[in-house]
């Protein structure tokens, strides 16, 4: 069991109260077995304990119990390990609902040449496709802990991961088993565009992913995504692969009017789908069908950073009543960051969230679009995923950009990541 004290702002989070942080000042935070027990004031951290009195073996702690400010011997105290965190900020882990980690090659040239006037249209895509069919498997797990291992560092606790950058039936389906060993919200988007082989005949390709790769997915992917996007799937392409992942088994999810103010929002919220991506361009009609149908629109901030399209201003989803995540939305060419404290930072700056919006989106927002209760909050119940910043409030995550404030992380109560360590 572990008490965690001295903490200047709690963010603990409500998943139903859209865009609203739960913050509580002063407060301690009680962890058994990887969940919240209780978070509340500190002043209240006594009974907490007392009402824990079989489990931890004392009714409450004082001063002398707590050795240099730090970590009480867990044996010294019954089993009980009090961390005093001294006038650090605590939040949730943040949930990253979209993500592209498994790939190979690099695409630095295409950013700089982006830069320099050239604008996107998704057509690099087929370079990482090349590049992620000729790696090893061996390779390509390496490369997604490498990155995982980054976005922990800066808080993230819960990844969504997608496949798409493999376009047959063998490397879907290693995409997924790779994911699979590293979290559970496996997506399958072999939609992602049509490849090479088929460029000529994309209903050729269309039929393959429903024929044979969703079937051979099945089981293996939690989600079915694809990109309804003029230059990549029809929303009549989408609707029959949405379909066909539906049927067997998979949630549907979409990317949808990243580039163009296309129907692909309103099919999204026809077929169910828990989140529509990136939505850059939204009618109002849009927004009014999304909030109607609960439907979640998780924006991407560094895509807009990263290829200068308009960031979309996020009052207007607000105001239309939609509920709103944010993610990295990390691939190797529209945005290469797995950052969510930059995405948080660009939220606020660009598309004019309020910080408590953007991070209740990056916590909160995210557990919504991955339909999961147990992550995003710190509530009884949650599982103990906590960021601790070296900062005294959550604000700083917007109002020092840049900055490394993540001094810590938990996963399940057990600290995967602590900063503080210098060589």
């Amino acid at each position: 069991m572990q008490l965690f004290t001295g903490i200047s702002e709690l963010v603990v989070n409500d998943l139903d109260r859209l865009g609203e942080l739960d913050v509580i000042a002063d407060a301690a935070l009680l962890v058994d077995d990887g969940r919240v027990i209780w978070s509340g004031p500190s002043a209240q951290a006594d009974t907490a304990l007392a009402a824990h009195e079989d489990q931890i073996g004392t009714a409450g702690l004082n001063d002398d119990d707590i050795a240099n400010g730090e970590v009480t011997s867990a044996n010294e105290l019954g089993g009980l390990e009090t961390i005093d965190l001294g006038g650090k900020a605590v939040i949730p882990g943040f949930v990253d609902s979209h993500n592209h980690l498994i790939f190979a090659g690099d695409r630095s040239e295409e950013f700089a040449a982006r830069m320099a006037g050239q604008k996107y249209s998704a057509g690099g895509i087929a370079t990482t496709v090349a590049a992620t069919r000729a790696a090893t498997e061996t390779e390509l797990e390496a490369n997604l802990v490498h990155l995982l291992d980054q976005a922990k560092r800066q808080g993230t606790t819960t990844f969504e991961i997608k496949s798409g950058y493999g376009l047959t039936v063998p490397d879907e389906i290693q995409a997924l088993d790779i994911i699979n060993r590293h979290t559970e919200e496996s997506t399958l988007i072999a939609a992602h565009v049509v490849p090479p082989e088929f460029k000529d005949e994309p209903e050729r390709y269309v039929d393959l992913v429903i024929d044979e790769i969703i079937p051979a997915a099945e089981g293996k992917a939690k989600w079915i995504d694809v990109f309804c996007e003029t230059g990549a799937f029809t929303e009549d392409q989408t609707r029959r692969i949405i379909e066909a992942g539906k049927a067997v088994g998979m949630k549907p999810r979409l990317h949808a009017n990243q580039l163009t103010e296309g129907g692909a929002l309103k099919l999204g919220a026809e077929l169910g789908c828990v989140s529509v991506d990136h939505a850059t361009f939204a009618s109002d009609e849009d927004l009014e069908i999304l909030a109607e149908a609960g439907t979640v629109v998780t924006l991407l901030p560094s895509i807009e950073f990263s290829t200068r399209q308009p960031y979309p201003d996020a009052r207007r989803y607000v105001d239309a009543g939609v509920s709103l995540a944010i993610a990295s939305d990390c691939n190797p060419g529209s945005g290469f960051s797995n950052s969510m404290p930059f995405v948080i930072a660009i939220g606020v700056r660009d598309m004019h969230f309020t910080v408590e919006q953007a991070v209740w989106a990056a916590t909160a927002g995210g557990a919504n679009a991955l339909q999961r209760t147990d992550v995003g909050h710190l509530g009884a119940g949650a599982r103990a995923d906590l960021a601790i910043l070296d900062a005294p409030s959550y604000r700083h995550l917007a109002y020092r950009p840049g900055v490394q404030l993540v001094e810590r992380v938990y996963s399940g109560g057990e600290l995967i990541v602590d900063n503080r360590s210098r060589d």
